[in-house]
């Protein structure tokens, strides 16, 4: 069977847990994870220590070549990458190589990282005195990465702190961990030096080592909120900096004169594609007025009729597995709960068997209607292929329904009324905000991320906010003076009047 190793530069010892890594398609373990401790992450601390003052003294367009020759070996190595991500998590390949493209524009982003990493000057801000500003790198990071995203979010996390010259350690999920470490070796071959880029695999363990490191600076995570919040209390007790990334449970507003047959189009991608395993997915619609939900439920019924799920390797499956048996399991009982709670469901998915691969992890895409606010599957976050519908009798209801969540990640809002539009963006209580876009992931030269318990911290993800995350900015005031005294007081503090 397939072993999954760390990837170190250092003398490392052999894994002795182990973990088991599924083919979703086919439900049979197809390979084992290594499962590292705080004694092999020590090892891998050691080396970056080792390699990091060298990268960081590197030239900042010598770094931005590493980065171009990694985006042209991953492109180069796109369909391999893709297989093997599916194979893992179950997204069908189109979905795999979007997962890989939406990280490459990062990476694209920080081709240009000598430009975004200049300072600020002022000259002559006091009598022959200037002021500068510099950003250096943190010194050593880490990314803990969910299973839903494996290559777009390592390449989001660490292109940015690898641009600016810090040294990075991945830990993946363990369940889909492949892709990692081929990102890994393909920045090795693109002139990126050994230490640098470490991959370590690890459960709870291995997260607790790395948020107890005390060589480890910065700490950016992807997860459920609960860990979320775990990940950030435990890393800034500890003196690091931290932003964790939580669970999401984003609203789609459906106005009353918004065009039905592309919001249903935009729905059956949102809520179902990758199997509802996205955090940015459209789990929840609110159309105003019950003759909007009547025309769009009409819409919808037919549209989920013709969804086809399948395996990852069928080019005409809409979507694939979910990725192991406990998540399925997971979230047929939040059907079951919402069934329970009195939801009306419309559409079961639970049961579902592709013929020829039974023993996969396949759910079928699910409806609820009249879901309401009281309903704990309404709460929280079921990150499968369901969708619930949660009617609201005007604007203002719909405005608060998102803003009023727990969860603040995404939303979005279908209407052809610019006003609407605008007053919505402008007073919803969530950090990212789609009009007549579905799921609203900014491009990779703006910024991730939620509010409310979709993230904790200060900063966000790629961008300029990524940036800032990855460096500490230092600022230096300087004089050459010219031999002559200027009578001044020494023992006054200095001013620039």
């Amino acid at each position: 069977m397939r072993q999954i190793d760390h990837l170190t530069h250092g003398a490392a010892a052999p894994s002795i847990r182990f973990g088991d890594v599924y083919n979703p398609n086919t439900g049979a373990v197809q390979a084992r994870v290594g499962l590292g401790d705080a004694a092999l992450l020590d090892i891998v601390v050691q080396a970056a220590l080792k390699a990091q003052p060298l990268w960081a003294a590197t030239n900042p367009q010598r770094r931005a070549r590493v980065m171009f020759e990694f985006k042209r070996l991953v492109e180069a190595n796109m369909d391999e990458l893709a297989h093997l991500l599916s194979s893992e998590h179950g997204k069908v390949i189109a979905d795999s190589k979007g997962d890989i493209q939406r990280g490459l524009e990062v990476i694209e982003f920080c081709c240009g990282i000598p430009h975004v990493l200049k300072g600020e000057y002022t000259q002559g801000a006091g009598p022959g005195i200037d002021v500068y500003s510099m950003r250096q790198p943190i010194g050593i990071g880490a990314g803990i990465t969910p299973f839903n995203f494996p290559a777009m979010i390592p390449l989001w996390m660490s292109g940015v702190a690898i641009a600016t010259g810090n040294a990075f350690i991945i830990k993946p999920s363990e369940r889909d961990p492949s892709v990692p470490v081929r990102l890994a070796e393909l920045f090795l071959e693109a002139g990126l030096p050994q230490g640098i880029c470490q991959v370590v695999h690890g459960d709870k363990e291995m997260v607790d080592a790395i948020l107890d490191h005390p060589a480890i600076g910065a700490i950016s995570f992807v997860g459920s909120s609960d860990i979320a919040h775990y990940v950030y209390q435990r890393g800034v007790a500890a003196g690091k900096r931290v932003q964790a990334m939580g669970g999401a449970k984003n609203h789609g507003i459906v106005m009353p004169d918004a065009d039905l047959d592309q919001v249903v189009n935009d729905l059956s991608g949102a809520a179902f594609g990758s199997a509802g395993e996205r955090c940015m997915a459209l789990p929840v619609v609110v159309p105003v007025g019950d003759k909007t939900a009547e025309a769009l439920k009409e819409k919808l019924l037919p549209a989920i009729e013709k969804l086809r799920v399948g395996v990852s390797t069928d080019n005409d499956a809409h979507y694939g597995p979910v990725v192991n048996a406990a998540h399925k399991a997971r979230v047929e009982g939040w059907i079951q709960k919402g069934v329970d709670e009195g939801a009306e469901l419309v559409v079961d998915g639970r049961g579902f068997k592709l013929q020829g691969h039974e023993d996969g992890f396949f759910i079928g895409p699910s409806l609820f209607d009249h879901v309401t606010t009281d309903m704990e599957s309404y709460k929280e976050e079921i990150f499968g292929p369901v969708l619930q519908i949660v009617r609201a009798p005007d604007f203002e209801t719909a405005l608060r329904l998102p803003s009023e969540h727990q969860y603040g990640n995404g939303v979005a809002i279908f209407t052809r009324n610019g006003h609407a539009a605008r007053e919505f963006a402008a007073r919803v209580n969530v950090g990212m905000v789609g009009i007549n876009v579905p799921i609203p992931v900014p491009v990779a030269y703006h910024t991730f991320g939620g509010w409310k318990r979709s993230a904790f911290g200060d900063t966000n993800q790629h961008g300029m906010e990524g940036v800032k995350f990855w460096t500490k900015v230092k600022t230096i005031t300087q004089r050459w003076p010219d031999g002559s005294p200027d009578g001044g007081n020494a023992f006054v503090i200095p001013t620039m009047g």
